[in-house]
């Protein structure tokens, strides 16, 4: 069971979580298996990905976007995710999403 799954199709964002969660498994779209088993989802809104198809798979679901796209985090927001964070803050709280 991967404890964090992470829906994006951005490298940097990548190399970033798994710099500070080195087990994060990446996968860029819902269809993914992976993500059925994940104790946590964080979802890139810029892959475009509606948030509620994510949170309907089950898992906790934080998203996270520019911070300038606040119609983004708001929708995620009201399409169930627990949270929805601004890129800056995702990538230096990215190991408390787990507890």
């Amino acid at each position: 069971m991967s404890r964090l799954v992470v829906i994006t199709r951005d490298l940097m964002d990548r190399s970033r979580i798994q710099a500070e969660v080195p087990d994060a498994v990446m996968v860029r779209s819902v269809d993914a298996p992976e993500l059925i088993d994940a104790e946590v989802i964080l979802l890139d809104l810029a892959s475009r990905i509606d948030p509620a198809l994510v949170v309907a798979i089950g898992p906790r679901v934080v998203a996270y976007g520019a911070h300038v796209d606040t119609e983004a985090l708001d929708g995620a927001i009201t399409a169930g995710c627990v949270d929805a964070l601004p890129r800056s803050k995702v990538f230096r709280r990215v190991a408390e999403l787990l507890d």
